[in-house]
């Protein structure tokens, strides 16, 4: 079946460089199934999914998008939009069973034949170590609040890089750690499902002392250069008003969202602000000699991950400015925009304010978008066609916000598109779909959408 493209939206005043990296954009545990074949343990989100109410509709990636048996030809299904590159991430479950011990051949001969797979059909394999599947017996030990799992990470790490780096050139330790440190430790939506603000807090910084430490040891043992990143979610956090209660929170809330991790990534310190912050709360990181030196070790790329910008109140509903616990109220407020089916708005102009904005305070540091995307109701056709141009309408004025902040000097340098494909989404699990391509989950058929096409096109056009 031959599905046209959507035709609108190819602007002829928008330019990028041939160098210019276009991708596509999955993770392990959302697509691969096969959680317990070949040696693979269990993750954090395999226990968290049998968790009652945990998971929508009790969902889970058992089985996911079945790539683990499908790979060949999801990797034909790469090469057909016409991409650079796929950025796809490795189980630490399947390549170190336990998180401890020694490598998992089977397990690391998935990857090994997937980066060979994409080699063979002219795609770059970007390696994403960590996306959020760490080993339960790493969890049962203490999780990320536990020093220990930062070290483990880094013995991990190094496995998949002896194995890969003598045909993957890039490699980035970790995604989204605010999700991992926040949504896992202090609200509990994701896994482990724990609400504990002070051991959040631990766990950020032992995430980024893993960060540090993994790329100390795979730039050590590199006998070719290669490129080392990490991969942050961002958005933009403006005050709700100009009042000074308004004002405060926005800056509460760019300081735990953006600055605790790049500060110390690329500054070697924690910012003074949240670290009072954090002290009035009778918390603190718990930071030992040589740990920020660690962490701000130079890496090549800054993975951005960005869906929406928001604004923030310091009064609540109610009118106060402190919660029942006497902490500072730092109340999300979202733009009164279109939304997604996740009811995030759809906010392309911030996302150009957050790339100028990392460029300015971040200066030097080459930036690559490695997931922009949306989730919306897809349907499809009784012709068999998926006609979703409100994601082809997103994909185009989002790439349009990247050359926006290109032209304002912003140094970005690629761009990939989430997802590849529908599959697992975390909590929501089957329940939302983002991908550029449809999945049947109970055939397991893939049926490229319309926004996929309009993609495919698009590359070939800004590469023209």
């Amino acid at each position: 079946m031959t599905i046209s493209p959507a035709p609108h939206r190819l602007s002829t005043k928008i330019q990028f460089p041939s160098s210019f990296q276009w991708g596509v954009a999955t993770s392990s545990y959302q697509i691969e199934g096969a959680v317990a074949e070949d040696g693979r343990t269990p993750s954090i989100w395999d226990t968290f999914c049998r968790k009652p109410g945990a998971v929508h509709d009790g969902d889970n990636g058992d089985v996911a998008c079945d790539h683990y048996h499908r790979m060949p030809q999801d990797v034909q299904l790469i090469k057909s939009l016409g991409v650079d590159s796929y950025r796809f991430s490795v189980a630490w479950p399947r390549v170190q069973p336990g998180g401890r011990g020694p490598a998992n051949p089977a397990g690391l001969a998935f990857y090994d034949r997937l980066v060979d797979e994409l080699l063979t059909n002219g795609i770059d394999p970007w390696v994403t170590l960590y996306h959020w599947d760490l080993p339960q017996e790493l969890e049962d030990a203490g999780g990320w609040p536990n020093r220990d799992t930062a070290y483990r990470f880094a013995d991990y790490a190094m496995m998949v890089f002896d194995k890969l780096a003598d045909r993957v050139d890039t490699f980035t330790t970790l995604n989204e750690p605010w999700c991992s440190a926040w949504l896992g430790y202090e609200v509990g939506v994701h896994a482990p499902g724990r609400r504990e603000h002070d051991n959040a807090i631990r766990a950020v910084h032992h995430l980024l002392l893993g960060h540090g430490l993994a790329v100390q040891r795979m730039r050590a043992a590199e006998t070719t250069a290669h490129r080392f990143g990490i991969t942050l979610n961002m958005g933009t956090s403006d005050p709700a008003t100009d009042s000074q209660a308004d004002r405060e929170a926005a800056r509460r809330a760019d300081g735990m969202g953006t600055r605790i991790y790049l500060d110390p990534l690329r500054y070697g310190r924690y910012p003074d602000d949240i670290v009072a912050d954090l002290a009035a709360r009778g918390t603190a990181f718990p930071v030992q000699d040589g740990d920020l030196e660690i962490i701000s070790t130079p890496f090549d790329v800054l993975g951005v991950n960005f869906y929406f910008g928001q604004d923030f109140s310091g009064v609540d509903e109610q009118g106060r400015t402190e919660d029942d616990n006497g902490h500072p109220v730092v109340r999300s407020i979202l733009p009164d925009t279109a939304r997604t089916a996740m009811d995030w708005p759809i906010t392309p102009e911030r996302f150009t304010q957050l790339l100028v904005r990392l460029h300015r305070d971040y200066p030097g540091l080459p930036m690559v978008v490695t997931e922009n995307g949306a989730a919306f109701d897809d349907a499809m056709s009784t012709g068999g066609s998926v006609d979703d141009d409100d994601r082809t309408a997103y994909l185009a004025d989002h790439i349009a916000a990247v050359a926006a902040a290109r032209a304002e000097g912003a140094d970005i340098r690629g761009y990939f598109a989430w997802s590849l494909m529908d599959n697992f989404e975390w909590a929501y699990g089957y329940a939302k779909r983002f991908g550029i391509v449809h999945v049947d989950y109970e055939t397991q058929t893939r049926t490229p959408k319309r926004s996929a096409l309009w993609y495919r096109d698009a590359i070939a056009h800004y590469k023209a």
